[in-house]
């Protein structure tokens, strides 16, 4: 049987005797001209891919055995375990390299049905803390040039997440964040979701963008000084129903800094991203699509209703995000209150009936109660859930 999961081409065999074999594909830079040591990463990235579609995900992978992974240096969470790997095709082209792999991955319950599905997450523009460290360089687009990177990455390595961008203005996320303003986050997140029709929120700030003070090649006189520059990303991710943070990770880094000091650099140029700096801003990048694609794997699909009638309703997640005809979603109706001090906390009725998907389009799908009960205590904007 042959399955084809999102837009990622992975596909599942059946065997009796072994696993499951789960074919996948990874992509990874080459840097310095060191085509084997990204032909590794690719690998890596592909089957990382290939467990996480399974229910597992790689911790650590360290050995490499005739150019393949070894499956015992593999630590897995829950109970995935790899039983043979093969490398079917490699592909270098513009400084990149492409391998198809197929992994055989034993048999094991799926973490949660939400893995099933993508979720739709906002990108906002990044927050620079000091934006007198950016004026090496002037390199102040790097708060928008960055987040349209990471969205390319989780587009093209990327397994749960559809993505929209608002790039355009800043938020106020960093003042409220910087002043613990919880409620005022909340608030920020729901309407930024509401707006935009996303599942979810992520935030970023770059804490540091300072050089150096001392080269990094002084016994070298006859080279110009390059200096040493710090790249810290602080990343929030927010849930755009209840506007509370779901996930918290903070990268640090530095690379050489090969740019005049007075010179301005453009953050978009070919010329910065192959640059040290630029390729180590890449490999961060490259971390946060795993470690958001990870956290996000098993976080609740959530569709919002738009309609009501009867025993049916239509809420907006489609076949973009996974949904098929024949899914069941549990409904919530929404019923937030308010504390003693003020604060603001969600709360939600679970609706005694589910709905079965009998029909979806690219963005919505249309469900409808299997028992005909018709749906008076659930309204406009509350959800459909699958866990």
């Amino acid at each position: 049987m042959r399955l084809s999961l999102f837009c990622l081409c992975f596909a599942i065999y059946s065997s009796a005797s072994v696993g499951q074999w789960y074919e996948s594909r990874g992509v990874a830079s080459i840097k310095n001209a060191d085509s084997k040591t990204a032909k590794t990463q690719a690998v890596h990235n592909a089957l990382k891919k290939a467990l996480l579609v399974a229910g597992a995900s790689v911790s650590s992978v360290q050995q490499v055995v005739n150019g393949l992974l070894t499956q015992d240096e593999i630590s897995i969470r829950a109970s995935g375990s790899v039983n043979s790997l093969e490398l079917i095709s490699e592909h270098y082209s513009d400084d990149l390299v492409t391998v198809t792999i197929r992994a055989d991955i034993f048999p094991q319950e799926k973490k949660c049905f939400a893995a099933d599905y993508k979720k739709s997450m906002l990108l906002t523009r990044s927050n620079i803390l000091h934006r007198e460290q950016a004026n090496i360089g002037s390199i102040y687009a790097i708060d928008s040039t960055l987040i349209q990177q990471l969205a390319n990455k989780i587009q093209q390595q990327g397994i749960y997440l559809e993505t929209k961008l608002a790039l355009q203005t800043k938020t106020e996320f960093s003042r409220y964040n910087q002043s613990l303003q919880s409620q005022s986050l909340k608030n920020l997140t729901m309407s930024l979701a509401n707006m935009t029709d996303s599942q979810y929120v992520l935030f970023s700030e770059i804490q540091d963008l300072s050089l150096a003070n001392d080269e990094n090649n002084n016994w070298q006189f006859w080279q110009t000084n390059v200096y040493q520059r710090q790249f810290n990303l602080a990343l929030y991710i927010h849930d755009g129903t209840t506007g509370e943070r779901v996930l918290t990770k903070h990268y640090q880094s530095s690379a050489p800094w090969q740019f005049d000091k007075r010179k301005q650099v453009d953050v978009t140029s070919y010329n910065f991203w192959q640059s040290e700096y630029g390729q180590k801003i890449s490999l961060t990048l490259d971390n946060m699509v795993s470690d958001i694609d990870e956290n996000m794997m098993c976080q609740p699909t959530q569709g919002r209703i738009v309609q009501v009638q009867g025993n049916s309703l239509t809420f907006n997640l489609g076949k973009r995000h996974g949904v098929k005809v024949g899914d069941e979603f549990s409904l919530l109706h929404l019923n937030n209150f308010i504390s003693d001090d003020k604060r603001s906390y969600p709360g939600f009725n679970i609706s005694p009936y589910k709905v079965i998907v009998t029909s979806v389009s690219q963005d919505s799908a249309h469900a409808s109660t299997t028992e005909q009960h018709i749906l008076d205590n659930i309204q406009i904007n509350d959800l459909a859930v699958r866990y």
